[in-house]
């Protein structure tokens, strides 16, 4: 198997190795290009419509070059369309230009084809059509569930069907873009009536985004045993969240505005074919909770539906970035804590006949383990406000405020594989802007 790169920054990288190759949109920083699709490489990016222009690609299949026509888009929609064997086919080409210590291929590529990241603008890699965002953490819907119900925190549905709502694509936005203070309705337990104004509670959810390559017709399904030819990579989502207008709001139809104003995901996807080494099988279910209906079960599903990653928060105050103090995380957990994996939502998402189609993005959910310091958002780790997050600089935080970025990764490494990783998912809040009119 090939192991090493010509690309030095490659060998060692704790995201980008040649074992990665994500995908993502770019072009050269302050240039007029147009937008098109390269893949990651160390600390550079391989521009993937170059490489067939110089020639590079004409001993690849007919797969592989048409896949790299599809990368002259300014979005991965197109090659999305074209299905797994498409992608694979693709991505076996560039890793054999990048492979080894070939001195045409790196004279050739360096010349034509190589950016440095440093030096290249990326894009939202995807153009979203549709965006759904699970509940598929049961240590999550716990946590939450005791602090609104102690006494019933999941709901009777919880353990046999993945739940989930249909979010706004419109507002996904890529890493780095300013995450704007939202304005909604509030309602304290102790008030007598709602007021409006920005949301004194602004939080984050830790989450992984799964995009659908080849889609399905309207009136059928996509069978759990077959989801792997229909999703075609990971990213991380951020799903930010006003939890005071949320708690006003959600009942009884679920999240709205409390969630639609910004969410944010990585720069880079990563393909099925990058995590296959990091299949696990699904988390074992508690003593008594009931065995998922048969169109959720799948003998293949089970032994290998998880992906073993490792997901973090990091937070840096705007004081702590005047004083030049680093990021600290804040929180650590695994995306195998998942009580429902990726396949199992898209197989009950298209169940009734819903068709998917390429570049539609599925949220995980946030993401949060049994521990403390595994819970993947502010409500959790501070519950609610009563038990406030303490920095190492002596600051507090129940929830975020402006100034505060907050930093979203995740990665995944075992003996015996080279580790593989995402990059990073920020966001920077800054405060509220004017009120609508009439609402002051």
């Amino acid at each position: 198997m090939m192991s090493t790169s010509w690309v030095a920054s490659a060998n060692g990288h704790p995201d980008f190795p040649l074992q990665n190759l994500p995908f993502g949109v770019f072009r050269r920083r302050g240039s007029k290009e147009a937008p098109r699709v390269g893949v990651a490489i160390g600390d550079s990016i391989l521009d993937v419509p170059a490489c067939l222009a110089a020639g590079l690609l004409s001993d690849a299949s007919d797969e592989a070059q048409r896949g790299a026509r599809a990368c002259a888009a300014p979005s991965l929609n197109a090659l999305m369309a074209m299905g797994g064997g498409v992608r694979r086919a693709l991505r076996e080409a560039l890793m054999a230009l990048l492979a080894g210590d070939v001195a045409e291929h790196k004279r050739l590529v360096e010349q034509h084809a190589l950016v440095a990241q440093a030096e290249a603008e990326l894009f939202l890699p995807v153009q979203v059509g549709d965006y759904t965002d699970f509940y598929a953490s049961v240590h999550h819907a716990t946590n939450v569930g005791s602090m609104f119900r102690p006494d019933n925190p999941l709901l009777p549905n919880y353990k046999w069907v993945p739940i989930g709502y249909h979010g706004r694509a419109s507002s996904i936005v890529p890493s780095g873009t300013p995450i704007v203070r939202p304005h909604g309705q509030r309602k304290g337990p102790d008030d007598a009536a709602p007021s409006f104004g920005p949301s004194r509670s602004l939080d984050y959810e830790l989450e992984l985004g799964a995009f659908i390559g080849t889609g399905n017709p309207l009136g059928t399904g996509i069978p759990l045993a077959q989801v792997d030819e229909h999703l075609w990579g990971l990213c991380l989502l951020n799903d930010w969240s006003a939890r005071d207008v949320q708690s006003w709001e959600y009942q009884p139809l679920g999240p709205f505005l409390a969630k639609n104003f910004a969410s944010s995901i990585s720069l880079w996807v990563v393909t099925l074919e990058a995590l296959e080494p990091f299949r696990a099988p699904l988390a074992p279910r508690a003593e008594g909770d009931p065995a998922p209906l048969p169109y959720l079960h799948d003998a293949a599903d089970q032994a290998r539906g998880g992906f073993a990653l490792t997901v973090e928060v990091w937070l840096q105050t705007a004081r702590m970035a005047a004083a030049g103090e680093a990021p600290v995380r804040i929180s650590q957990g695994s995306s195998l804590d998942l009580y429902w994996s990726f396949g199992q939502m898209l197989a009950h998402h298209a169940s009734n006949g819903c068709n998917m189609r390429p570049g539609d993005l599925l949220g995980s959910g946030t993401i949060s383990g049994a521990a403390r310091e595994s819970r993947g958002c502010l409500l959790e780790l501070t519950w609610r406000g009563a038990e406030p997050l303490q920095l190492p600089n002596g600051e507090q935080r129940r929830f975020l405020e402006d100034g505060d970025t907050l930093s979203l990764t995740a990665y995944a490494e075992r003996e015996g594989a080279t580790r593989i990783g995402f990059g990073w998912c920020h966001g920077t809040i800054v405060g509220a802007a004017s009120p609508p009119p009439g609402t002051t």
